[in-house]
């Protein structure tokens, strides 16, 4: 990964990755979506409501991925310097912060008709709103200084402090009593759902990763294409 410190080698690669990414994301969200919609029944319990799940379950999943992506990627940036795992941390915090947001408005839609409520105040949901302040902290952090790089470590400090969240959001149902259904999907003795109803579930999974990194890679080559802009407008400022 060292040798993709190098932002052109970066660009050359992300050029030619980026439509496949993009092809990948439309095909998986089209099969998805009508596997979600068509192809799998209603739940005897849930009804239709069971339909919510195909979006918040993802979401909620790549809510903790992208966190530890942008924890992963500050350990890089602080004991590397890795100037991309840097980049790759700042622009997913957004990123994750999005798929959180989902997660509890898709949480709070399916809610409603099941307990009765748009919100309890339980372990899961908690944690899961704790995980969308630290997105909002990190990126508050970001641009909280006028030096770039002291912002970037301290905010690269809370996102690593802050990746202890992500087991509490995993094993809070184990842990206390709550409202939130366990683990269906991963679990030592195989998934606890119906194959017809795991398909789209696994496929939109599977979109939301690529998609993920589809937005990602156009980010990265965003932020790297404004500060080749800012370098130059530096350098004609200066003579």
């Amino acid at each position: 990964m060292l040798r993709f410190a190098n932002p052109y080698q970066f660009m050359r690669l992300s050029e030619r990755i980026a439509p496949w990414l993009a092809g990948a994301t439309v095909i998986l969200l089209a099969l998805g979506t009508f596997l979600a919609l068509y192809a799998s029944p209603p739940d005897y319990q849930q009804g239709d409501s069971v339909r919510i799940m195909y979006v918040h379950v993802p979401a909620a999943w790549m809510a903790m991925f992208c966190y530890v992506a942008m924890a992963a990627a500050s350990v890089g940036g602080l004991v590397w310097r890795h100037p991309l795992a840097e980049l790759a941390a700042q622009e997913t915090a957004p990123i994750g912060a999005c798929f959180t947001l989902l997660a509890l408005m898709t949480g709070s839609l399916w809610g409603k008709p099941m307990w009765g409520t748009w919100w309890v105040w339980d372990a899961r949901l908690t944690s899961v709103l704790v995980l969308l302040f630290l997105y909002l902290g990190y990126m508050a952090l970001v641009h909280a200084f006028d030096d770039v790089t002291r912002g970037r470590r301290a905010a690269a400090i809370l996102a690593i402090v802050g990746a202890v969240n992500v087991p509490i959001i995993k094993f809070s149902v184990d842990w206390w009593n709550t409202l939130h259904q366990p683990a269906s999907v991963v679990r030592l003795d195989g998934p606890a759902i119906h194959p017809s109803m795991l398909a789209p579930l696994v496929v939109m999974a599977a979109a939301f990763t690529v998609y993920y990194f589809w937005v990602l890679v156009v980010r990265l080559r965003g932020e790297i294409v404004a500060g080749r802009i800012r370098a130059l407008r530096i350098r004609q400022a200066h003579g």
